[in-house]
């Protein structure tokens, strides 16, 4: 396939008075992307916080998280399934809580990845930040994946994940073509970090990026009164695509989506003659890694 029509969710967190709001919010994106001849949409990290509005938001947050991980978690999976078969999308369900097998303390960020049939993988988030160790007690994942579909191959990295460049360039090593980064953010400050990482990570893989955020608020749930966000589509800083290296984004804050067309007859064409060759030429990085020395120099003279 070389041209892929995606949708990048900027979702709106906001209060819900039972489970039908938020599948009836959902849908909607996923009937829009569809209307507009997607093939993907992607949503955004813990978009299904919203669904703790309908629990008790007095309890600790540890246990608001595990309480939507046990209750919550298993529903949204199968309504993401219904509607993949339903639309003929291919569906990155942003990221939830979700419990462990065999442990009912230890619960996962993990997104899944659905295809129109409504067969199912998943990407666990690999790194925690400091908040969802300290007050969330989220644990990490081990393993990334790499999706073989027939948009071509994809990866998933989940917020935090996107700042550390080796994941990126692993997938990137094994194919992927695209890279979707789903984020929660509640400050500028903490949306630029992910931002600035997915479009570095463009750039250094030649690959696209789908950035899908959270926006709006859950004023009365403790941890998630903010979000700051902005969905785009980003792509390699070259000739052959969009000016500044982004092909669309939303207006931050805002409920919205964006829609765009990814080339990736054009990517390919990139990776192997464009104006420079990061993803072949990172090879030779590791070449010289292997030989980083240390050099001692006299401390300067008074």
């Amino acid at each position: 396939m070389d041209r892929v029509r995606v949708a990048s969710v900027q979702y709106f967190l906001r209060p819900v008075e039972d489970y039908s709001e938020f599948e009836t919010q959902v849908r909607g994106h996923v009937r829009t992307a569809a209307d507009y001849g997607c093939r993907l949409i992607v949503f955004p990290e813990y978009f299904t916080l919203q669904l703790l509005s309908l629990g008790d938001v007095d309890r600790p947050m540890d246990q608001q998280v595990r309480w939507l991980a046990s209750n919550w978690s298993p529903r949204v999976l199968e309504t993401m399934r219904g509607m993949a078969r339903e639309s003929g999308l291919y569906i990155s369900a942003g990221s939830t809580p979700v419990m462990d097998v065999d442990d009912a303390d230890r619960v996962y960020n993990d997104a899944w990845f659905i295809a129109p049939d409504g067969n199912y993988g998943r990407q666990g988030k690999l790194h925690m930040t400091r908040f969802e160790k300290q007050h969330w007690r989220v644990s990490p994942r081990q393993r990334l994946r790499v999706f073989d579909t027939e948009l071509g191959k994809l990866a998933i990295a989940i917020c935090y994940d996107v700042e550390f460049p080796e994941i990126a360039r692993a997938a990137a090593h094994q194919g992927a073509l695209i890279l979707l980064v789903s984020s929660y953010t509640d400050h500028r400050q903490s949306f630029m970090r992910v931002r600035y990482c997915a479009h570095a990570r463009a750039i250094e893989n030649q690959m696209y990026v789908v950035h899908s955020a959270t926006v709006g608020s859950l004023p009365n749930v403790p941890g998630v009164s903010l979000a700051y966000g902005q969905a785009a589509l980003l792509c390699p800083s070259d000739y052959a695509f969009g000016r500044d290296g982004i092909l669309a984004e939303g207006n931050p804050s805002l409920e919205t989506m964006v829609v765009g067309e990814l080339n990736l007859r054009t990517l390919r064409s990139n990776r192997a003659r464009g104006s420079v060759l990061p993803l072949r030429d990172s090879k030779r990085t590791s070449e010289i890694l292997a030989t980083t020395d240390m050099m001692s120099l006299p401390p300067a003279t008074p």
